[in-house]
């Protein structure tokens, strides 16, 4: 479970350990599309070629599903939430060099 800077407590279960639910407020979601660059794809090609993790790639995804997560909760904060359960990621491939990252999730209110 993740408690971020507003207090919106989320978490891959169905529930929320030691929290009841009261009510169920919907689907929330919110993505982020994010496209690699020239600069990083020579440095990212050569260790590819090597081997080794694409660190500069890593982070590029670290920060679309951060992103990605942030406008989950905004969009359930909207909504009265102080929780998001089954939260999930999805990736997709929207053009040949982006991605998108898709969080989505249960709003909900606690007692």
């Amino acid at each position: 479970m993740k408690d971020n800077k507003n207090t919106m407590k989320t978490t891959n279960t169905e529930k929320l350990e030691g929290e009841n639910i009261k009510e169920d407020l919907g689907l929330v979601k919110g993505n982020t599309v994010r496209a690699k660059n020239a600069g990083r794809d020579l440095t990212q090609s050569i260790r590819n070629f090597f081997g080794g993790e694409l660190k500069s790639y890593s982070d590029l995804m670290t920060d679309a599903r951060e992103q990605a997560l942030d406008r989950m909760e905004e969009e359930a904060e909207s909504k009265g939430a102080d929780a998001v359960v089954n939260v999930r990621f999805v990736t997709s491939q929207v053009t040949r060099g982006a991605s998108e990252i898709l969080a989505y999730g249960t709003a909900v209110k606690t007692e």
